[in-house]
C-alpha cells in the first residue's frame, strides 16, 4: 500500500454506512463488501512513554479504504488484534506498520492536544442511532463533560438513557469519538469501554490542556 493512501487530511470527512435494514439486497451487497474489503493497522505506544498519555497503553489503528474505522486502546497487542478480528470478522487484515506509523503518530499527538484536531477521513458504521450520539459526542468542548442524560436529550432521546449509553459503548474510535467526556449522573466516572483508569487519564489530560 502506498502510504499516500493514508494522509486524507484537511476537514475531517465522515464516512456513514448505512442502508435500508428491511432491504435484502442491501444486506446481500453489505455482506458482498464486508467479504471483499482489506483492512490495513498498526499497532504502538506513546512516542513519549514517560508522558500522560504514555499511560494509556498502546493503541491499534486500523484503516479500511473509506478512513480510519477503528482506534483501539488495551496493554496487550494480541487482544487489540482480536478485537479488530471481532469487528471485521470477514475482512482482510493486514498489518502494516510502515505505511500506518505516521497516522498513529498523528493520532497520539492528539490525545497529547486534543485542540490540535485529528483530521484524517473517518469510517464510522453503526446504526443511525449511533451515528447521531457519535456525532454529539464530537460536539462537546475539550475540557467539558456530559452527563449520559444530558446526552440522550442533545440528540433527541431524553427518554433512552440507556440506549445513548449502548451508543456510547459501541464506539471504536478512542478519543477521536470522545465517549470519555460523558459521566454519570452524579458526575462518576462510569461505563468507558477501556477502563475507568483510562477515562480519569484522559479527562486530567485534557483539563490541563
Amino acid at each position: 500500500m502506498d502510504k499516500n493512501e493514508y494522509t486524507m487530511k484537511g476537514t475531517a470527512t465522515v464516512v456513514a454506512r448505512t442502508g435500508d435494514a428491511g432491504s435484502r439486497s442491501t444486506r446481500r451487497s453489505a455482506l458482498r463488501e464486508s467479504r471483499a474489503q482489506r483492512i490495513d493497522y498498526a499497532v504502538g505506544g506513546c512516542p513519549e512513554p514517560a508522558g500522560a498519555a504514555g499511560s494509556l497503553g498502546v493503541a491499534l489503528m486500523a484503516w479500511s479504504a473509506r478512513g480510519v474505522c477503528a482506534i483501539l486502546v488495551g496493554a496487550d497487542k494480541a487482544l487489540l488484534e482480536a478485537e479488530l478480528a471481532s469487528y471485521f470478522p470477514h475482512a482482510t487484515l493486514q498489518e502494516d506498520g510502515a505505511a500506518l506509523g505516521g497516522l498513529l503518530a498523528d493520532w497520539w499527538a492528539f490525545v497529547a492536544d486534543p485542540s490540535s484536531g485529528f483530521n484524517h477521513a473517518l469510517d464510522l458504521g453503526g446504526t443511525p442511532l449511533q451515528q447521531q450520539v457519535w456525532e454529539a459526542l464530537r460536539s462537546i468542548p475539550v475540557g467539558s463533560t456530559l452527563t449520559y442524560s444530558d446526552l440522550a436529550a442533545r440528540v433527541g432521546r431524553p427518554h433512552a438513557v440507556r440506549a445513548v449509553a449502548s451508543a456510547c459503548a459501541a464506539n471504536r474510535l478512542a478519543v477521536v469519538i470522545p465517549c470519555h467526556r460523558v459521566l454519570g449522573r452524579s458526575g462518576s466516572l462510569t461505563g468507558y469501554r477501556w477502563g475507568i483508569d483510562r477515562k480519569r487519564r484522559l479527562l486530567d489530560l485534557e483539563a490541563r490542556g
